[in-house]
């Protein structure tokens, strides 16, 4: 009788569990008539980095101009915290999910909940692995890596030895950069070492003064981030060697840097309008509009001589 009473348990656990991602019955999608009440819920990666506070501010003002609502979350590049940020938020009963996954497989079940009960999904700068998502509005990041070397090429020539400092393990755009980047590197460039920095400016610091020392030969780094890219460049500075250094996202510490002769280049996306994009996006999906599964914001390569 006692293990009876305990398979009941084990199966209203079960169905508990399964009945916890529910949103209040007045807040499920489409319950609600007007469209000016809309509130949109905001996953990003992490705020402890310019270029996702970037982001977001283009949600918000987006959101702001029409008349939505957000609720915005940090996941501290946590891939568990942001599973249950998102659950969370679905709990609260947001009628369109923006996610920045910190993890682009972690994040499929997080996706796949909003989907059951059907709240969609839109993901900027990264995308998810599975679940069914609206549409990600993000840069072309592998092109982006292959800008990166391209630049790398024509300043310094073929056979170069150069270092890449790569991104978060897992993250949608550090395959892709790191991809776009090895198009051109694995043919043109000696690519003499390549370590993960996470997206930390610390990170890139601390990964960079270890690749200098096993690597003396260095001239030229690739990192999948500027923040990256601002650690490796203090390493650089605290050698005393002349290393070439190349970013990514275009951030106001990176232009800046690059304004004074320090950082080389920085391939620049432009997160506020990712995160504008994102929203309008969402309001058309709310509106029962189609959208693109992809939508595309443009890169330019900055360097010293272009105009920022």
């Amino acid at each position: 009788m006692k293990k009876l009473w305990m398979i009941v348990i084990g199966f209203s656990l079960i169905f508990l569990g399964a009945c916890s991602l529910q949103p209040p019955e007045w807040a499920k999608p489409g319950n609600k008539t007007d469209m000016d009440d809309i509130t949109i819920g905001l996953s990003v990666s992490t705020l402890n980095n310019p270029f996702f506070v970037s982001m977001k501010d283009g949600v918000e003002k987006k959101a702001e101009a029409e008349g939505m609502d957000v609720l915005t979350v940090d996941a501290q590049n946590d891939a568990a915290k942001q599973i249950s940020d998102v659950e969370d938020l679905i709990q609260q009963g947001v009628d369109v999910l923006l996610i920045n996954p910190t993890d682009s497989a972690a994040i499929s079940t997080a996706v796949q909940s909003a989907n059951s009960i059907g709240i969609p999904v839109i993901t900027l700068d990264r995308s998810s692995e599975k679940g069914d998502v609206e549409t990600l509005v993000s840069s072309d990041n592998e092109k982006g890596g292959e800008m990166a070397g391209e630049y790398i090429v024509e300043q310094l020539g073929e056979g170069a030895a150069v270092a890449e400092l790569e991104g978060v393990p897992g993250a949608s755009a550090t395959r892709e950069r790191g991809a776009g980047f090895h198009h051109v590197a694995d043919e043109k460039l000696d690519v003499v070492a390549k370590q993960t920095a996470n997206f930390d400016r610390t990170e890139g610091l601390d990964t960079m003064e270890n690749l200098i020392q096993g690597n003396p030969d260095i001239k030229a780094v690739f990192a999948h981030n500027d923040e990256m890219a601002l650690g490796a460049y203090q390493a650089i500075k605290s050698s005393g060697r002349d290393v070439l250094v190349v970013g990514f996202d275009g951030n106001e510490d990176a232009l800046s840097s690059i304004e004074q002769g320090n950082l080389s280049a920085t391939v620049a996306q432009q997160p506020e309008e990712i995160g504008s994009l994102a929203v309008e996006a969402g309001l058309d999906v709310l509106q029962g509009e189609k959208v693109e599964e992809y939508i595309p914001v443009p890169l330019k390569l900055v360097t010293k001589d272009t105009e920022q």
